[in-house]
């Protein structure tokens, strides 16, 4: 088919693959390229996890500050002092976040890869594997951030990666054994050199790395690395570690003055290192911070707070069915209450909400009668005693 113009035609494939250029130019302009960082404040960073993020308030600062230091580096690698007028070299920081589960280690870093204006990427330690063995190599990390920067190389150098569930690859044990530690050491041998920054390998379309391969060059000094890891039963680590301090008259009112209850905020790097991260990789992870178990303020908070909080989720669920749902102050209370009990954090809400909104979920569609639901103590706790859930006895 030829299209008609002034002086010439045009063919309909023409037509097609002008289309397609323009589109990708036009979604390029939308996403916003990452040539040109824009410059955020770290209370800027931390007003924006305000919004989805309830308490943490360590975390969150450290957080803002490591990636307002990151977009520095990425705007002026190289500063200049007032007095030699010497060139210095801005080292990067890379962060490990240690906290129970359900206190919002992975929320934090999706709400930030919302809100950069750089490559961002979450990769997940529990499937790496030393090379040769079923799992995936360390450098498909890196693969995940090149998609995120559409394969441009020069953008994904001055990404960000977030590996979560960094504890799952702990050393096993101190002592050497007949068995491979195929996702333990090996695997941490593995993430330095992506840590301290140099030029690694990475398969394109990321998985097994082969010799026929074509491969891409990435250099990872000004790649941020932030960790997160529940690090379950460090605690004891800790424990042990500040009570064989505690030696002499004074011991009794330094053992009084330790929070008990939250024995996480204490955490250093020597901790890490008992737990099973070898000195090279805590070494190269200098800032260490913790989030706090969430008490019943907190989660009562979550549930009503945030941008996309659950009260605010199931509202607009309703709505769409054009149903008004109001949740009273002793149903928060009860939801809270259960979510403790059951020791599941914040992710636990939802499990407890969706249990006692499944009948009315499931009976208001197909209604045309109910035009208001009430949910209060006794709604939440008549229904959340029907589901396998109230059956649960958490020791």
């Amino acid at each position: 088919m030829l299209i008609a113009g002034l002086d010439a035609h045009i063919c309909d494939y023409c037509v097609m693959q002008a289309q397609e250029i323009v589109n990708e130019e036009m979604n390029a302009r939308k996403k916003g390229q990452f040539n040109e960082v824009e410059l955020m404040k770290p209370a800027e960073i931390k007003a924006y996890l305000d919004q989805y993020v309830i308490g943490q308030e360590e975390a969150k600062k450290v957080l803002s500050v490591a990636v307002y230091n990151h977009y520095k580096r990425i705007n002026k690698r190289k500063t200049t002092t007032h007095q030699g007028k010497e060139e210095v070299e801005i080292d990067k920081s890379n962060v490990v976040i240690v906290g129970e589960t359900g206190t919002g280690k992975t929320l934090m870093a999706r709400t930030i890869a919302k809100m950069l204006h750089v490559p961002f990427c979450i990769a997940d330690a529990t499937v790496l594997t030393e090379a040769g063995y079923v799992g995936e190599d360390v450098e498909s990390i890196l693969s995940r951030l090149l998609q995120a920067a559409d394969y441009n190389v020069a953008d994904a150098e001055k990404g960000i990666v977030f590996i979560d569930e960094i504890d799952k690859i702990a050393r096993k044990s101190d002592n050497p054994s007949i068995t491979r530690d195929v996702s333990g050491e090996g695997v941490q041998q593995a993430l330095l050199k992506l840590l301290e920054g140099s030029t690694i390998n990475v398969p394109p379309q990321g998985g097994r790395k082969h010799p026929e391969q074509k491969m891409i060059q990435i250099d990872t000094t000004n790649i941020l690395f932030i960790a997160g890891g529940a690090f379950d039963g460090i605690d004891k680590k800790i424990a042990n570690r500040m009570q064989t301090n505690l030696i002499g008259y004074g011991a009794k009112k330094e053992r009084e003055s330790i929070d008990q209850d939250n024995l996480l905020q204490y955490v250093a790097p020597q901790d890490l290192r008992s737990y099973g991260l070898i000195p090279e990789i805590v070494g190269r992870m200098p800032v260490v911070s913790y989030l706090n178990p969430l008490g019943e303020d907190i989660l009562k908070r979550i549930l009503t707070e945030p941008r996309n909080s659950l009260v605010k989720q199931f509202t607009a669920l309703f709505e769409l069915d054009n149903v008004k749902i109001t949740f009273e102050e002793s149903a928060l209370d009860f939801i809270v209450e259960k979510s403790i009990e059951f020791k599941l954090g914040a992710r636990g809400l939802r499990s407890i909400m969706e249990a006692i909104m499944t009948d009315a979920m499931f009976d208001i569609p197909s209604s045309n009668e109910v035009s208001e639901l009430v949910v209060d103590w006794d709604y939440a706790e008549k229904k959340l005693s029907k589901t396998n859930l109230a059956r649960l006895k958490v020791a």
